[in-house]
């Protein structure tokens, strides 16, 4: 398994490098739906992904975001997303990344997400922690919701059709406030080395999630879906936290899933 995260974390910070030179030159970029950005720094970072993933393990499936990837028999199965944080990416914006999952026989094994801008290398193997930058992280030691940091995120396309809003209100007025960087992934990473307490989001795909799970169970958190019960990484919502606070947020969650709000919405008028 090591030589798979080694392989992984190498093939990620050298997509990360070629990232970096694309932002520093403010490439352009397309739509592939009303809201949903891709720029040739996406394709070129998947294609020099798979490609060597294709090399190293020609038996083994690939998922990549792009759709690059493809099948394969060996029980092995790679979540690649190029460039996660596109938006941000295309407008100058510094928060992206590369991430890269390994998943065997439904159970995820090795995941890496690099941050090129911070030159950040967050890498996990189960039963073995997490790191970043080759040094132990764990997850927050905050106790309660109300001292907490919240993450989420809002979906490109039909955001003011999005539920979400509900969620982010109740936390956000009941914590010490909800950020948003718009890169699933380096979500997921932060609340595994304690810059976050809690990270939910809906509908997100599988290579948004694979590396980072593994990443927030390796450092002592938990993750489920948001009303608690187990995770799915085809699921259509996901909660991570610092375990610590993990009964208190699926609580309120479902008071939020069944309308009920501990803060009262405002009135407009």
């Amino acid at each position: 398994m090591a030589s798979y995260l080694e392989n992984a974390s190498q093939i990620a910070k050298e997509a990360g490098e070629l990232l970096q030179g694309y932002f520093e030159r403010r490439v352009t970029f397309e739509l592939k739906g009303e809201h949903d950005l891709v720029t040739v720094a996406d394709r070129a970072s998947e294609k020099l992904i798979v490609d060597r993933l294709t090399a190293l393990y020609p038996t083994h499936s690939i998922l990549a975001e792009e759709g690059g990837g493809h099948g394969g028999a060996s029980g092995y199965q790679w979540y690649v997303d190029p460039l996660d944080g596109t938006t941000n990416f295309a407008h100058g914006f510094p928060i992206y990344n590369v991430t890269i999952g390994l998943e065997y026989q439904g159970e995820l094994i090795a995941g890496v997400i690099v941050d090129p801008v911070r030159k950040e290398v967050f890498t996990a193997e189960k039963g073995s922690g997490a790191f970043l930058n080759g040094q132990r992280i764990h997850v927050s030691k905050v106790s309660r919701l109300e001292d907490s940091i919240g993450v989420t995120g809002f979906p490109s396309r039909k955001r003011h059709q999005s539920v979400n809003i509900h969620f982010f209100y109740q936390l956000s007025m009941l914590s010490h406030g909800v950020r948003r960087s718009g890169a699933a992934a380096t979500d997921l990473a932060w609340a595994a080395c304690g810059r976050s307490e809690l990270f939910w989001e809906f509908n997100l795909s599988p290579w948004d999630m694979a590396a980072g799970v593994l990443m927030v169970r390796e450092a002592g958190g938990t993750v489920t879906d948001m009303r608690g019960a187990e995770f799915n990484l085809r699921g259509q919502h996901i909660l991570a936290d610092n375990t610590l606070i993990h009964q208190e947020t699926v609580d309120l969650f479902k008071d939020v899933f069944a309308g009920k709000y501990a803060d009262k919405l405002p009135q407009i008028g």
